[in-house]
């Protein structure tokens, strides 16, 4: 049965109008680690580049990072300055681990942002609670979207490595954090959870609140189900997936990837970055 030019012409329009009210974004998150480790061949010196190109090769428009020393962002964004950061130590002087944001200034105008603890006192610098064994940090940020003039609201973090109760309880307090932001907001979550996607307690607290894993949701998926690596090639038996992309109020994922860039044995980090094409209602 043919169908009516004029149906045909509705679809095509109705396309054309679903294509042009949806923008795809880039995200990625990425375990850089921090650049004083005593790594020998993998030091930060000799694996610092490869960590740019990976970057640059995966274009985000936004990028969560982890335990990024200040040396290391400066890095960065030396070798990548279309990109600006929102960053802060996670100790009580503003030194140490950061997790930055870093954001493609062109697409992405931030209006506010901060820092709190992952503590029972959130809002004091360097403060740690419950079982944690190290101090950790919450970055967020508050952008609009320049081609769009749409808001997203990002959260980047690190939850601790040895705490089981500190990682669930950090998990709550992203969740009330989250739950205070208007209901239809746009949220993307990154981070390195130390936890494992899709049956951990910290995964199963955030996407119970209505967060998405891009891991699952994503039309297509590649790479391997474990990113923390220890400079090594994929363990096909390994599920250690405990770098996460989340969001709230997509349309859908379109890519979802655990990324391995190695080049004459070396690794750009002990985590493969994962990095999610998503498509955002614009």
């Amino acid at each position: 049965m043919r169908v009516p030019s004029v149906l045909l012409a509705m679809l095509f329009m109705f396309a054309a109008a679903r294509a042009a009210a949806e923008t795809p974004m880039t995200v990625m998150t990425f375990n850089v680690r921090y650049g004083t480790a005593m790594d020998g061949k993998f030091a930060w010196p000799h694996r610092k580049d490869l960590l740019i190109d990976t970057i640059r090769q995966a274009n985000p428009v936004l990028l969560g990072t982890q335990e990024c020393l200040e040396g290391q962002a400066n890095y960065i964004l030396e070798k990548l300055p279309e990109y600006k950061m929102i960053g802060r130590g996670r100790d009580a002087n503003g030194k140490g681990e950061m997790a930055a944001i870093f954001y493609k200034a062109s697409e992405m105008t931030p209006v506010n942002s901060g820092f709190f603890w992952l503590s029972e006192t959130p809002e004091i610098p360097g403060s740690k609670s419950w079982d944690s064994d190290l101090t950790r940090i919450v970055t967020h940020a508050q952008f609009t979207h320049v081609p769009s003039g749409k808001t997203i609201y990002y959260f980047n973090t690190h939850f601790d490595h040895r705490g089981e109760e500190a990682r669930k309880k950090s998990a709550e307090l992203l969740v009330a954090r989250i739950a205070a932001l208007p209901k239809d907001a746009l949220v993307l979550v990154t981070g390195d959870f130390n936890a494992v996607g899709g049956e951990s307690d910290p995964w199963k607290t955030l996407t119970g609140a209505g967060l998405q894993d891009a891991w699952f949701t994503a039309g297509e998926r590649k790479g391997p189900l474990t990113t923390c690596c220890g400079f090594r090639a994929p363990d096909p038996e390994a599920k250690t997936r405990i770098d996460w992309i989340l969001s709230r109020g997509l349309v859908r994922t379109a890519s979802c990837e655990t990324v391995v860039n190695e080049k004459d044995g070396l690794y750009p980090s002990d985590h493969y970055p994962v990095v999610a094409r998503v498509i955002w209602p614009f």
